[in-house]
């Protein structure tokens, strides 16, 4: 029966599939079979016993079931795999399974392989998601909005600049992991303290040969264990990108309110907002986004505890990791995999947010009037107090703004209406948000070959 939500709600099998039990024993057994060829080819033991052990270090021979019942008895999930894997090898076979190996040889080294196939899963969602966002910011580069701040109209800005602020996030994030692979892509053949005293004068050549079978790094030096700031800085990056993922969800959702009403996640013909109000339409995707984003991001903790190990290493990390791994990665590439569906077909109220850019009145374009007061000669303090009690004015007696300023003695006599007209016009006061647009949009396309038809 499952438990954990990640076994039956939160999840996609591409990532689920990475780990389950079965392809973590699939992925021991794989890294067993490579030491026993490295032995073989290094002259330890005949090249027959290698391939022996190698062919039966599959699945259809070490069956789960058999290596959990191994495990029940002897309190060791690894060395339940090594006997379960060396009751089906035959002849002098089983004799040489596991040679001069440590339980963390084989369990961390199969780790790298499992977490590089993770992040380059990840890899390729940030790649779609960077993708929708790069599409979304050049359809809405000239969608003028109003832009707030704590939560306050601020002044008007456009669709274009919030998507494009996100895209250059996960640019970021892409960078970050192009890093961080070729960290995580490093294995340890290296025995109980790291000194590889049980593969004699051959430790450093075995451990090689092993990682090259394999597609890894050699861990330089390492002690029971490889290093865990390296796992560390996996999870902080799971992390960060479930950051950023939180933050796109709360926009969203903030934007969806009753209230704003500006752009909407999708929601279908018969889909159901509550089960007591029917005419709710609740944005419970960006919500659940928000939600399993907390979880992820708490995770970050006992990644850092995991780094401190006493001496050559205690087994303080194995529990934890057994949960952390597959809960931060199955979650996010399944929160990744919301997002980009939730903005590939994200709905926008072109009413209400124009309706929304001139709420106040024309109480956001009063920077703008500042600026040309000064060019009029009046002071910049001076101006900003005049404009200050303007919009408080405009806005207790529901007045625009503009017109305010046309009856004012000192101000009405400084612009003309057409001035005035030009001035209160919330779609020319976007800056260089066009110029800035498109100098993004050229920046991702090159770095990442994007083109209308890719």
């Amino acid at each position: 029966m499952s438990v954990h939500p990640i076994e039956f709600r939160y999840f996609t099998p591409e990532m689920k599939n990475l780990f389950t039990e079965e392809n973590k024993l699939a992925t021991w057994l794989k890294v067993e079979a490579a030491l026993a060829q490295a032995h073989a080819l290094l002259g330890t033991f005949p090249k027959d016993i290698a391939d022996e052990i190698s062919k039966k270090a599959k699945l259809n021979y070490v069956k789960l079931s058999r290596v959990k019942e191994i495990e029940e008895e002897i309190h060791h999930d690894l060395m339940a795999m090594v006997k379960a894997l060396s009751e089906q090898c035959e002849g002098e076979a089983p004799k040489y399974v596991h040679l001069g190996a440590t339980s963390y040889d084989i369990e961390d080294t199969a780790s790298a392989l499992i977490l590089t196939d993770a992040l380059k899963i990840i890899q390729n969602k940030l790649l779609k998601l960077l993708k929708v966002l790069i599409e979304l910011t050049k359809k809405t580069k000239n969608l003028i909005c109003i832009g707030r701040t704590h939560g306050q109209h601020a002044l008007p800005t456009t669709y274009g600049m919030k998507f494009g602020v996100w895209a250059y996030e996960i640019d970021r994030h892409l960078d970050r992991i192009n890093e961080i692979i070729p960290r995580v892509k490093i294995g340890k053949i290296s025995g109980a303290v790291g000194t590889m005293a049980s593969f004699k004068d051959k430790g450093i050549e075995l451990q090689n040969k092993v990682m090259e079978l394999l597609g890894l790094k050699p861990c330089i030096i390492s002690n029971q264990v490889i290093q865990r700031d390296i796992h560390a800085e996996v999870i902080l990056f799971t992390c960060l990108v479930a950051g950023t993922l939180d933050k796109i969800a709360k926009q969203i959702r903030i934007l969806q309110r009753t209230e704003i009403g500006e752009v909407f996640e999708p929601f279908s013909k018969s889909q159901v907002g509550s089960s007591t109000m029917p005419h709710k339409r609740n944005p419970h995707q960006s919500e659940r986004i928000c939600s399993l984003s907390r979880v992820i991001k708490s995770n970050f903790y006992i990644a850092l505890e995991n780094i401190s190990l006493e001496d050559e290493r205690d087994l303080t990390n194995s529990a934890s990791e057994r949960i952390l791994f597959p809960e931060n990665f199955i979650l996010l590439d399944y929160i990744l995999t919301q997002t980009i569906s939730i903005l590939s077909n994200l709905e926008f109220n072109y009413e209400n947010i124009e309706k929304n850019l001139n709420l106040t009145q024309g109480a956001i374009l009063t920077e703008k009037v500042m600026l040309e007061l000064v060019n009029k000669s009046i002071g910049r303090q001076e101006a900003h107090e005049i404009l200050r009690k303007a919009a408080i004015e405009s806005n207790k007696k529901k007045i625009f703004i503009k017109e305010l300023l046309k009856n004012d003695e000192k101000i009405g006599a400084l612009f003309s209406e057409k001035e005035l007209n030009e001035i209160f016009d919330p779609h020319k006061y976007i800056g260089k948000s066009h110029e800035i647009i498109e100098k993004l949009i050229i920046y991702i396309n090159q770095k990442y070959n994007f083109n209308d038809n890719n």
